[in-house]
């Protein structure tokens, strides 16, 4: 007799298992009833415990208790003399119909509570691997939510970037065009001015054709930087020459700024291991800001010194200072140190200095003003 998983609807189970294990009790009684002479009363005993324990495990407890009964009776009716009759004799056998009920009520019972259990258990079984399975597909969801969040705030920021970068450059195209072409026209006109007056001009085209070039190399270098194709052609450079050489430039360049530069730097300074181009644009980009933010009649000073292994840089303004803003931020591209400017100095500076396996920071000072320093390694 083979006993499988009822596929029945669970209201149904309890009257098809009570069916089948009545069913079962008929079958074992037509068929050793007729035997009873020969069998002994141990074998049809155990055989019907056979349908209580099918009636548990399809219907349930109440089911495997009706068999039992059913299955006592049946053994007595078919195999306990006088055989036909539900009358018993024998006081041993009255015994023995006892226990036989006891026991295959048990077994029912045990047998039933035993595949409820099961059948919770793969319920739940069931249950955890679909709330995984939903787990799964909402950490899936989850994560292409942040991907998608991710990638939107990365255009949202490179969208502010680019309108930050047409406001700058715009601004800081037009003055000096405006410049040049003012100055440009009026010479082609034929304007008749002095010679000093005339030469002031052309110093003063000169001066704007150099911001110009200056914006475009910052241009350059931060969509090399971005490119990762920034590399330094790096030499045993003289920095105090570079710092000269980048001081008389910048000076040459301040026309009307009415700006001083001091220069200290300290004797017998060692060379460096450095590019000599863009070491030079560090250096000019940290004038340009330091100027940029010093008052009129005011003075930029630029030192190096010796610290270990590096030579350390600094260029300090007397300035208002950083006026809250957090230092490491101002190296960032487009973060703009002023009205009209594109950000991208202080940012091509970092990138530059790094490379360089220096480092680059901005402070406060006590009695006013900000001090820019970065550091660079001396050559072996």
């Amino acid at each position: 007799m083979m006993v499988g998983v009822p596929t029945s609807p669970p209201h149904a189970r309890p009257l098809v298992g009570t069916a089948v294990g009545l069913a079962s009790v008929a079958a074992i009684l037509a068929t050793l009833g007729p035997l009873h002479g020969h069998l002994g009363e141990g074998t049809p005993g155990l055989l019907m415990v056979v349908p209580v324990v099918v009636a548990g495990l399809i219907g349930g407890v109440r089911p495997a208790l009706v068999v039992a009964v059913a299955a006592t009776l049946a053994f007595s009716v078919g195999f306990l003399p006088p055989v036909g009759t539900l009358r018993v004799d024998v006081p041993a056998d009255v015994l023995a119909l006892a226990v036989f009920t006891v026991v295959a009520g048990a077994v029912g019972t045990l047998v039933a509570r035993a595949e409820t259990r099961r059948v919770a258990a793969e319920q739940r079984a069931v249950e955890i691997e679909r709330m995984h399975a939903e787990l799964a597909a909402a950490e899936l969801e989850r994560s292409r939510l942040l991907v998608d969040a991710e990638r939107a705030r990365a255009l949202e920021q490179l969208d502010g970037q680019r309108a930050a970068l047409l406001r700058s450059v715009s601004h800081d195209l037009r003055t000096p065009l405006v410049t040049i072409r003012a100055v440009a026209s009026d010479l082609h006109a034929g304007t008749d001015y002095d010679e000093v007056t005339r030469t002031r001009l052309l110093l003063l085209v000169a001066q704007e054709a150099d911001r110009l070039d200056r914006l475009v190399a910052n241009l350059l270098d931060m969509s090399r930087i971005e490119a990762g194709a920034l590399a330094p052609a790096l030499d045993a450079v003289a920095l105090d020459e570079v710092i000269d050489a980048t001081v008389a430039r910048f000076r040459a360049g301040l026309g009307d700024a009415d700006v001083d530069v001091v220069v200290d730097v300290a004797a017998d300074l060692p060379e460096v291991l450095a590019d000599h181009t863009q070491l030079g644009q560090v250096v000019i980009n940290l004038l340009e800001n330091a100027a940029r933010h010093s008052p009129r009649g005011g003075s930029v000073e630029i030192a190096a010194r010796v610290d270990g292994g590096a030579v350390v840089v600094t260029v300090r303004d007397h300035g208002r200072g950083l006026a809250g803003a957090v230092p490491s931020r101002l190296f960032e591209p487009f973060v703009s140190t002023g009205p009209g400017r594109t950000g991208l100095g202080l940012a091509i500076c970092r990138a530059i200095v790094e490379a360089h396996a220096g480092t680059i920071e901005a402070r406060d000072e006590s009695e006013g003003g900000a001090t820019f320093s970065f550091t660079i390694p001396i050559a072996p």
